[in-house]
């Protein structure tokens, strides 16, 4: 199974019937956070869970798994035209994710500018089956990466390559109110 033109035709098909992602998951039954890891491609739904959506959206499930453009080889794009994708909640933690690669629906990895700016709020370390490249473009950064008490600072053009199967997560360091960062998760 394509997890991200699986995740993308979702998206797509809801957006084009104007429904938000509280809609789709009352509608479906599944849950609005299931729906949200399925779309930003979090995790691998089953086919049961498939077959609610598609019902859901009101259309066959073979639906979901077909692509009607052929990917295209390349695509070029800005650092500053990214699409907008809620990614685990990320607004309420003061950051901003923007997809990409969002036009290569064929990609094996998936890159991600990061806005970050300061919140009340502090997520917890996530965890994910991937790998990540993650480079910091601007302000500073605190990487924890196994628990919040190891930490560390991270500036403008430093780099870290993890498998991010191990509970890691960035904030936004003391007396910095904004900072961005470059994440490709493969």
């Amino acid at each position: 199974m394509d997890l991200v033109n699986v995740a993308q035709k979702i998206r797509q098909l809801r957006r084009q019937q104007q429904l938000t992602v509280d809609q789709l998951a009352a509608r479906s039954g599944l849950s609005k956070g299931y729906i949200s890891r399925v779309e930003n491609f979090r995790t691998r739904a089953s086919l049961r869970a498939l077959n609610l959506v598609a019902a859901a959206l009101g259309v066959e499930l073979i639906d979901l798994f077909r692509n009607e453009d052929a990917a295209p080889e390349y695509v070029f794009g800005r650092i500053d035209q990214g699409e907008f994708i809620d990614r685990n909640q990320g607004l309420e933690y003061g950051m901003k994710y923007f997809a990409l690669a969002f036009n290569k629906t064929d990609r094996r990895m998936n890159p991600f500018f990061i806005e970050y700016r300061p919140c009340d709020h502090e997520r917890e370390l996530m965890q994910h089956d991937s790998q990540e490249f993650f480079i910091v473009l601007e302000g500073e950064l605190d990487y924890r990466i196994g628990s919040p008490e190891n930490a560390r600072r991270m500036v403008k053009g430093d780099t870290l390559y993890l498998d991010a199967r191990l509970p890691h997560g960035a904030v936004l360091a003391d007396g910095c109110q904004y900072a961005a960062a470059l994440a490709i998760y493969y």
